[in-house]
């Protein structure tokens, strides 16, 4: 038998359905009414009806009322997430980022030297001009040389065979809500 998504909120409503709902226990549904909007289960005009009902219940009875209908789906069929620590940014990748500093470059090139610029009495571009070119340059110099860092730094961690350790989202533990990390 396959566990649907309400069916541990269902579990528990049964054997305690007038006992009050906790912040955790509204959490735990409002992470389920979620997963069934990412779905395509429900559209965005009922998952904020039922995220309300989530807040106004106050008891077990209440709350599973709110996930009954939605369909069961195997735990498997669910994408794995990958968890984060709270605040840790997510990984920078290199490639896109080169692809937009030589792309930005190429139009401050394209730019400068296109166009007929009005010269100086001596024939010389305007000076605002130079001064674009000149930073626009060492600018993609610096962004060039930290992205080479990264994937340098991101082939020795392969390499050496090492991986971040294993983190867990708030609520892995919770049968309803299965969550895999990498």
């Amino acid at each position: 038998m396959v566990a649907g998504p309400g069916d541990g909120v269902a579990a528990a409503a049964a054997g305690r359905g007038r006992l009050r709902v906790s912040h955790a226990d509204r959490e735990q549904v409002i992470d389920i009414v979620k997963a069934a909007f990412v779905r395509g289960t429900l559209g965005k005009d009922e998952f904020d009806l039922r995220v309300g009902q989530v807040f106004a219940s106050r008891t077990y009875a209440e709350l599973a009322a709110v996930t009954t209908d939605l369909p069961a789906e195997p735990a498997a069929a669910q994408p794995p997430r990958l968890a984060r620590a709270e605040g840790e940014q997510p990984v920078l990748r290199p490639g896109p980022v080169m692809l937009a500093a030589t792309t930005l470059c190429a139009g401050v090139w394209g730019f400068t030297f296109l166009p007929p610029w009005p010269a100086n009495s001596e024939g010389d571009p305007p000076h605002a001009l130079i001064l674009l070119f000149f930073s626009a340059n060492l600018m993609y110099l610096v962004v060039m040389i930290m992205a080479v860092g990264f994937m340098i730094a991101g082939w020795h961690e392969k390499r050496s065979g090492r991986r971040p350790p294993r983190r867990t989202a708030p609520g892995a533990g919770h049968p309803a809500v299965v969550q895999k990390s990498q």
